[in-house]
């Protein structure tokens, strides 16, 4: 087949971006048979470094790249978009793919196409993620127009399908599932490696830490895990550091930074929290590898990425229940209900105070975290695509 890819989300420093590049190297490998042809704006076509005799690139010019103007309070120009769908025409693939709706655009009348919706966040929770009546109302025009296009729907877990069938009425049989997994980075790291580390975020020695990855948006409940840590001096001799991974900048996305920061406040934790901003791959491994526990205390994850690396480093996961993660690395963390401080508290203390308890945990979250590969993910992506071509 000749495959259409949507990879204009390449660049995207977030899930999006990162299950793109994941699922599309290994889609081209497993597919080494089929043509890919990936349609690139020049930001995607900058981090773009796949190459194989199956690839084909076309970079389309855009005003704005579309992992900005795709954002929560902003509109893609139509003259853009058109662009994309008038490449994609001259380009004749017998199917397109679309790893991400979020930057989706237009696709030729007819063309075969599979759509990946990650999650039913945005519509279970529209003030939380989208911060204005016409950034929502620009996602529901989106998402629509992508479930009319789409003759499936790929999404990245069991429970992200039962949300999307009952949230956005898609039909079960209209759905299929791709996992995602940890990026190969993920193992964990030697001692020396992790105390290096440690240095860099400013953890003093012999200090113990908690890691958070991710958004700092109000559906990610980061003011819940702040208020629950701060219980934690009233309950522990020696309470953890908590680290705040992700940018702290250029977030296309509603953000909640100055909520987070009060709750701190409120809570008198600041000596005891550290906002580190982004972190590679290479240098978040080994911050993972010596935590007590990866926290995603979420209002929902359509799979939660974040918790499935750190148990690929042999971190155990205190996590939302709604998400797949009880499911995904079942035996490997504490799971609690979204928005629950108390129930947060105790998972933290447990971790916290029960070394061999952590240490068990952490052992069969490694293990859950190696059963799911990507390569399984692009065989997933694959047949549905070769259903949709059919």
């Amino acid at each position: 087949m000749r495959i259409g890819v949507d990879a204009t989300c390449w660049a995207n420093g977030r899930g999006y971006g990162r299950f793109t590049r994941e699922l599309v190297a290994a889609m081209v490998r497993e597919a080494p048979g089929d043509q890919f042809v990936c349609f690139l704006d020049e930001r995607a076509r900058a981090r773009f470094t796949l190459e194989a005799a199956n690839l084909v690139t076309v970079v389309v010019p855009q005003r704005v790249s579309p992992t900005e103007a795709a954002g929560a309070d902003s509109a893609r120009s139509l003259g853009d978009m058109l662009r994309l769908t008038l490449a994609v025409r001259r380009a004749h693939p017998d199917v397109f793919f679309s790893p991400s709706v979020y930057t989706y655009f237009p696709l030729p009348p007819g063309l075969r196409a599979v759509v990946t919706i990650h999650d039913a966040i945005a519509e279970r929770f529209p003030e939380l993620t989208l911060s204005s009546p016409r950034a929502r109302l620009f996602w529901k025009a989106k998402v629509s127009l992508a479930l009319r296009q789409a003759r499936l729907i790929l999404t990245v877990s069991d429970y992200a399908a039962r949300e999307i069938a009952a949230v956005l009425g898609v039909a079960p049989a209209r759905l299929r599932v791709a996992l995602e997994a940890p990026a190969a980075a993920y193992q964990p790291s030697p001692p020396a490696e992790i105390r290096a580390a440690a240095g860099r975020a400013g953890i003093p020695d012999g200090a113990r830490w908690l890691v958070y990855v991710g958004g700092f948006n109000p559906h990610k409940h980061v003011d819940v895990l702040v208020r629950a840590h701060g219980l934690l001096r009233g309950r522990l001799p020696d309470p953890p550091l908590l680290l705040l991974v992700g940018a702290l900048d250029g977030d296309v996305f509603h953000g909640a930074q100055a909520a987070i920061r009060q709750a701190i406040a409120d809570a008198g934790t600041g000596t005891l929290v550290r906002w580190t901003g982004f972190l590679p791959d290479e240098e978040l491994r080994h911050l993972l590898s010596g935590a007590l526990a990866l926290v995603l205390p979420s209002a929902s994850e359509g799979f939660g990425l974040p918790a499935v690396e750190a148990a690929a480093c042999g971190a155990p996961v205190v996590a939302t229940t709604a998400s797949p993660l009880p499911e995904l690395l079942e035996g490997g963390g504490l799971f609690v209900t979204p928005g629950s401080v108390p129930e947060l508290a105790d998972a933290l203390e447990r971790l916290s105070g029960d070394e061999p308890a952590r240490r068990s945990l952490g052992g069969v979250a490694r293990r859950r975290a190696a059963a799911l590969t990507w390569k399984a993910g692009a065989r997933s992506a694959l047949a549905a695509l070769r259903e949709a071509a059919a």
